[in-house]
């Protein structure tokens, strides 16, 4: 039986995933309409003018489905084979962005192209998700094998992170921290994970609590001693399976605590702060004798963590003062510590009144008046799921939902089904984008993260953030429609 040919046209469009390409050409009509719908006003002419957001948006999807078809006919090898290329050609671009691009708000990452302006940093998404599969896919390439491995993977990620910061784009800068999820899923341990969640809590309990006073400390600091206590009593048991140390450190940290309550209420105020170190020093060496005593090197990750928890508690302050004004407002704001309704405020608290209004069936197509009367700033772009949650109401914003769960957990199945590692890295690099997009969206329109200017993949307006999606998606239904030939050979 002859073999197929890699790049048959007719053989790729049957081994599509159409129910993928169906999700997207659903997603991004309904992103049209939804464009249309927060840019009315009284005196709009048709949906499909091109003096309309939504016109302009239709010419963006014209183009996008040329490129996705032009993504489809490229033999899928040449995207593994110029994955770097691509990448040090998209690093260059980012670089040369401040330079040439025109300042809007604040920010230089928009260059002029004629009548059009395009952002590099979308296009960065899928260079560097390239990029990582070409390195996970290289020869013998195992990421637990030598810590430069781990140099190499991270610094792919971290360097348009640092050009974009360059743009003063902090969320766009941050999307790519969502690769860290794949480095999981390729082998890295769970602690970094775990290290990482750690680190935000602290940020935000000593960021939320620092103005209160509990003991003569800041609440916050307070809070996390607590927590880091904890979390060296869990360790310390899973660690070494040893019911006593856990039991040990449980108890000690418990007297100690009781111990201070005691001086507080006898009226001494006993240094707190010093003494909360000198427990968690304390316990650290407990443990270290316990390590060397049961032979259990892995307990020195539970020293490791107390000891960097507790530098990384009072580096929080500096790091935040080291923040833009408008940035620090904005993690204030979302955080509850201030409120600032007319200022950093005003976008979220807005959004959230038009979705409230919008109740469980919505005002309808076209009805809504927070949106109408244009109380939300940006609500074509990244406010765009406030328009959505006023109009259709609970009923349009889980469809919504359901789409975006629809299309990454179809996005995780192509990936388990690829038959090369370059694939299936690849694959989950797109995974990671779309669940972080969706989540610190939603998340900022509501008001449970800051507003970082972070678009709804497919929804909210623009050409390049549209680009930039279709061009990570398509390449990895350009890969997945190949994996039979590469079966085959």
């Amino acid at each position: 039986m002859p073999l197929p040919r890699r790049n048959d046209p007719a053989a790729i469009f049957r081994s599509l995933d159409w129910p993928t390409v169906i999700i997207y050409i659903i997603m991004v009509l309904a992103g049209m309409v939804s464009i249309y719908a927060a840019s009315y006003d009284f005196d709009n002419a048709s949906m499909f003018s091109a003096d309309e957001f939504s016109g302009k948006q239709l010419r963006w999807i014209g183009l996008s489905l040329i490129l996705g078809l032009v993504i489809l006919l490229i033999d899928a090898r040449m995207y593994e084979t110029y994955a770097y290329p691509i990448y040090i050609a998209v690093a260059i671009l980012l670089f040369i962005t401040p330079f040439v691009a025109h300042d809007i708000k604040g920010s230089r990452s928009w260059i002029s192209l004629g009548p059009m302006s395009l952002q590099p940093a979308e296009f960065a998404k899928f260079a560097t998700a390239l990029a990582l599969a070409k390195l996970f896919s290289s020869y013998h390439f195992d990421l637990n094998a030598k810590f430069s491995n781990y140099v190499r993977a991270v610094g792919i990620i971290l360097l348009p992170v640092l050009l974009i910061l360059l743009q003063n784009e902090t969320g766009s800068a941050l999307t790519f921290m969502a690769l860290f999820f794949v480095l999981y899923r390729e082998g890295m341990s769970g602690l970094v994970l775990f290290a990482a969640f750690f680190a935000v809590v602290i940020f935000v309990v000593a960021i939320k609590y620092t103005e209160t006073m509990i003991f003569g400390i800041p609440t916050g600091e307070f809070v996390v001693f607590i927590m880091i206590m904890l979390v060296m009593t869990a360790m310390g048991l899973m660690y070494s399976r040893r019911y006593e140390i856990a039991r040990n450190l449980f108890i000690g940290f418990a007297v100690a605590g009781l111990t201070e309550y005691g001086l507080d209420v006898a009226g001494i105020a006993p240094p707190t702060l010093a003494i909360n170190i000198g427990i968690i020093v304390a316990a650290c060496i407990y443990i270290v004798v316990e390590a060397i005593r049961y032979r259990k090197p892995k307990l020195y990750v539970a020293v490791a963590t107390a000891l960097l928890s507790v530098i990384f508690l009072f580096s929080v302050n500096l790091a935040f003062d080291k923040l833009q004004p408008h940035q620090k407002l904005r993690i204030q704001v979302a955080l509850g510590i201030v409120e600032d309704l007319r200022n950093a405020g005003y976008n979220v608290n807005q959004s959230k009144i038009a979705i409230g209004s919008g109740g469980f069936f919505g005002k309808g197509f076209l009805n809504g008046t927070q949106t109408k009367l244009k109380y939300v700033p940006e609500q074509h772009t990244d406010f765009i799921f406030c328009t959505i949650g006023e109009e259709e109401g609970f009923v349009g914003a889980m469809i919504v939902t359901l789409l975006f769960l629809a299309l990454i957990l179809r996005v995780i199945s192509i990936a388990e089904r690829q038959p090369t590692t370059f694939g299936r890295v690849y694959a989950y690099c797109v995974a990671s984008y779309f669940i972080f997009h969706f989540c610190i969206n939603i998340g900022m329109v509501i008001g449970l993260c800051p507003v970082i200017g972070i678009p709804l993949p497919f929804f909210s307006y623009g050409g390049s953030s549209l680009w930039g999606f279709t061009i990570l998606l398509f390449i990895l239904l350009k890969l997945d429609a190949s994996r039979k030939n590469v079966l085959s050979y």
